[in-house]
């Protein structure tokens, strides 16, 4: 006999009462597990889509996000409704023993002590002593508290010079106002960073955070927030014209462009701007030089504008297809020409979009064929430069020429008006670029390095629509180039903003511009914030 069986009770009408509240609590799991399953039933749906649905149809990342937020937190509204509903001490005690991971030991601590109601022993009246403690940690937050710093610069004058009737100056001593951003405004460096970040950083338009302040009852309107970010990136325009010539002095970097429309105020609608984009990350094989992305604006998307904002670099550019770039490569490009890696995600990408519609043989083979390149890619992926080549000599050159000969088979095979066609030809076209990396191992297999870097552009346009005019997307190039920065090196881009803005309007030394940059900073900071 088990001791569950010493608890059942000997009445008949308690057994039934037992057993009917036994039955609706497995009624009503049942209809948890049945709700929780229909709503990943349909977030599945919508994430296959996504995935194979018709492009007008599918759905975007933050749109997908935001169905999972919803979906997990439901899941956990009925984890918290069960544990209530399991009153059992030894079961509370499991859940508090869950793992939630640890805290960072950055962060303060306020310590809690709880101390029982009663020191002295229940049985035999003596003193109690420690022998242990439970200890936990939970997170906190502290909301952003607005506050205002009143700065008062008493003025002190001499006695003596009063009684021998000097002039009403003399000797009158003040310590000098201190340097302001913002001359006579009302904000601290801090302030303005907090605004510069929230906007660049955070995706959270000037016109928002006006509204946010109106709930503190501060009312400051977009024109004067506005009105701060202008007069911080001008401050700031040394640190990101200092940042662009960092990155053209590396040996490899990745470029792409994304829009930016901009307002055009004698036609009364925007126009189509760019910001190119040149990003460095050297980790994937293990290189010292810190990862850095810098945006310069463009009224346009020509081969021209790729020439201008790259004059000066010299070395490996990785970037897609886009023909603008073929003018890099130009024997007669001022400094020489540059070496053209490209983007098998853009190829891979092709054959992905007409394999999607089913019954489709080549573009499928090719898929996989591509897929094996990449699965080598990640298993040498942050070892060194010479250990990369040597695996792409080894094992993937092989399958790149036998993927040459099979496309030149298929389109041998294939109509020549076809799309599949097409694709295939934009291969063997580009097969010199796409080639490059198994020379060189600090050459990645695709973009996706400086693609990651422009979503953050594409967000912050999502949201503020466009640009005020050319100069105002300069100034976007600019604040965002810094901030996205800060962010690749794991610093945190308002304590860092803070400090530079800081320095700067105290007459920091333009020969120490380089101790500004966020590598400088995470290293010299003592307690650098991971974002």
């Amino acid at each position: 006999m088990t001791d569950s069986d010493n608890d059942l009770p000997d009445n008949i009408e308690r057994l039934k009462a037992m057993l009917v509240a036994e039955r609706a609590a497995h009624a009503a799991e049942r209809s948890r597990l049945v709700e929780q399953n229909d709503r990943l039933l349909h977030t599945l749906r919508q994430l296959q889509r996504n995935q194979f649905g018709r492009k007008s149809e599918r759905l975007s990342e933050d749109q997908l996000n935001l169905a999972l937020e919803d979906l997990e937190t439901a899941i956990a509204s009925g984890e918290a409704a069960q544990e209530t509903a399991d009153a059992t001490p030894a079961s509370r005690k499991r859940a508090r023993k869950g793992n939630r991971g640890h805290l960072p030991a950055h962060l303060p601590r306020e310590e809690v002590v709880i101390e029982p109601e009663s020191k002295i022993c229940p049985c035999c009246a003596g003193a109690l002593h420690v022998i242990g403690e439970d200890r936990s940690e939970r997170l906190d937050k502290v909301p952003a508290r607005l506050k205002v710093i009143v700065t008062r610069r008493p003025k002190y004058a001499c006695r003596t010079c009063e009684k021998i009737g000097a002039d009403e100056t003399a000797g009158v001593i003040q310590a000098p106002a201190p340097a302001r951003l913002v001359e006579g405004g009302l904000p601290t460096e801090a302030m303005v960073a907090d605004v510069v970040v929230s906007k660049y950083a955070w995706h959270l338009p000037l016109y928002r955070q006006s509204q946010m302040l109106a709930t503190e009852g501060i009312e400051i309107n977009r024109s004067t927030l506005a009105h701060w970010v202008g007069f911080a990136a001008f401050e700031l325009r040394p640190i990101y014209d200092r940042l662009v010539a960092i990155l053209k002095t590396s040996s490899k970097l990745f470029a792409d462009e994304t829009r930016c429309p901009v307002l055009d105020p004698g036609r009364g609608r925007t126009k189509t701007g760019y910001l190119w984009a040149i990003a460095r990350d050297d980790r994937p094989w293990g290189g010292t030089d810190p990862p850095a992305v810098a945006y310069l604006y463009a009224p346009g998307r020509g081969g021209e504008h790729a020439v201008r904002h790259l004059a000066g670099f010299s070395g490996t550019l990785q970037v897609d297809g886009y023909v603008a770039y073929d003018a890099l490569a130009n024997p007669k490009r001022e400094g020489g020409p540059l070496v053209l890696a490209l983007c098998w995600s853009h190829f891979r990408r092709r054959f992905y979009d007409i394999a999607k519609g089913g019954n489709a043989p080549i573009a499928t083979e090719a898929l996989l064929r591509i897929s094996r390149l990449y699965q080598i890619e990640d298993e040498i992926r942050g070892k060194s430069a010479e250990a990369r080549r040597a695996a792409r000599q080894a094992r993937s050159k092989e399958l790149v020429e036998k993927l040459h000969v099979w496309l030149e088979q298929q389109l041998a095979r294939v109509s020549r008006s076809s799309v599949i066609a097409e694709d295939i030809r934009y291969g063997l076209n580009h097969w010199q670029g796409l080639s490059r990396f198994l020379d060189d191992g600090r050459i990645e297999i695709d973009s996706n390095t400086v693609e990651r870097s422009i979503r953050g552009i594409a967000l912050g346009r999502k949201n503020a629509l466009f640009a005020g005019s050319d100069e105002g997307a300069e100034n976007w190039a600019c604040l965002a180039s810094l901030i996205e920065t800060a962010k690749l090196n794991g610093v945190n881009p308002q304590a860092w903003l803070t400090d530079i803005l800081t320095k700067l309007v105290n007459g920091w030394p333009a020969s120490h511009i380089d101790e500004l940059m966020p590598w400088a900073y995470a290293k010299s900071a003592q307690d650098p914030v991971i974002v």
